[in-house]
């Protein structure tokens, strides 16, 4: 318990001024972070009933990310998103890093993620969810409805506190925990990069292995979708694939971003996951229902090709294969590659 009380004081001091902190210790936060820490064997299943596999025939009876893709709940978008022009994954023909995977449904990428989200929680009774606005589904609706599902207690908001966010991560992390945290928009990880350098990405090195919080998954979106501005469209993969000990995923659709998430939230090093949220809705597709995981640090060849070979990642895989598609117009026979995970690369 002093251990505990340790790490999580001393990540949360370094980070948070005395008001924030004085928030942090008197409210339900610390409380329901306390419970997750000691108490979980006894009061967590009492909230997700008794453990069981997460099966597709669990998924199609949950209904939150089960309805239809082009449903996306907001007053201020009901376009309909338009599907990829090009297909990530054939049913028929699977990448070969994971079976046959079942049934499917149609989502989007914030449905996808979501799916993602509840298996973690449904699966893992030490998982808890966390960040600014996550509670009522989040400002892009990636947590919807598992706070109603999961508890107040799993599921819960956070203060406006990045570096906060960070380092509670990284002690719930530390002792066992699952930790998914999300960093409300990518351009302002900064404010927690001290946590994830120093702290995060180094912490079983300087204990010689002795201490880990390969427990954490920090999410956040990313990239530019035409109105955000100069504080809500970075991508700030490039300074975080400097940092030895971190583990960095960005998928380029709903397909690859579930089994990514999965394999992110399960991995036993820290993991940044960017997810391109201009393809929140306008990426759709098939989803398998099941729990599946997608291997980190494996490239994915798209495209087979023999004069030149095209490495890229996240959205930007759109806009390269419509450039592989305009070069064989021309007799250019091209290779196209998802990184999937940034860092490691897979070489």
């Amino acid at each position: 318990h002093c251990l505990v009380a340790h790490l999580m004081l001393n990540n949360l001091a370094n980070v948070l001024n005395a008001k924030m902190m004085a928030t942090l210790l008197s409210r339900r936060y610390y409380k329901s972070i306390t419970l997750s820490f000691h108490n979980y064997q006894q009061h967590l299943p009492a909230i997700i009933g008794a453990r069981s596999s997460y099966s597709s025939s669990s998924a199609a009876a949950t209904p939150h990310y089960q309805e239809a893709a082009y449903n996306n709940n907001r007053d201020d978008d009901q376009s309909p998103p338009q599907p990829f022009p090009y297909e990530s994954y054939n049913p028929t023909n699977p990448d070969p890093n994971y079976p046959s995977l079942g049934p499917t449904t149609k989502l989007n990428l914030f449905q996808s993620i979501n799916s993602a989200l509840h298996t973690s929680l449904y699966t893992d009774p030490t998982a808890i969810l966390f960040g600014e606005d996550v509670a009522f589904g989040g400002v892009f609706r990636t947590s919807q409805n598992l706070r109603e599902e999961f508890g107040s207690q799993r599921v819960f908001n956070t203060p406006l506190s990045e570096n906060g966010i960070a380092g509670m991560a990284i002690g719930y992390a530390s002792v066992g925990g699952t930790a998914i945290g999300e960093i409300q928009f990518a351009d302002y990880i900064f404010p927690a990069i001290d946590q994830i350098v120093n702290e995060m990405a180094k912490f079983r090195y300087r204990s010689g292995n002795q201490w880990s919080c390969g427990g954490v998954t920090l999410r956040t979106p990313c990239g530019a979708v035409g109105h955000g501005g100069l504080y809500h469209s970075q991508s700030p993969e490039a300074y975080l694939c400097h940092t030895p000990g971190l583990v960095v995923v960005m998928p380029r659709g709903p397909r690859c971003a579930k089994g990514l998430l999965l394999s992110s939230i399960r991995c036993k090093d820290p993991v940044i996951f960017l997810e391109p949220k201009i393809l929140y809705r306008s990426a759709v597709e098939e989803v398998p229902d099941a729990d599946y995981e997608i291997p980190l640090g494996k490239a994915e060849i798209m495209q087979k090709g023999t004069d030149v070979t095209i490495v890229g990642w996240g959205a930007q895989l759109r806009r390269l294969q419509l450039a592989c598609d305009l070069a064989s117009k021309e007799g250019i026979s091209c290779e196209l590659i998802d990184l999937r995970t940034l860092l490691p690369w897979d070489s």
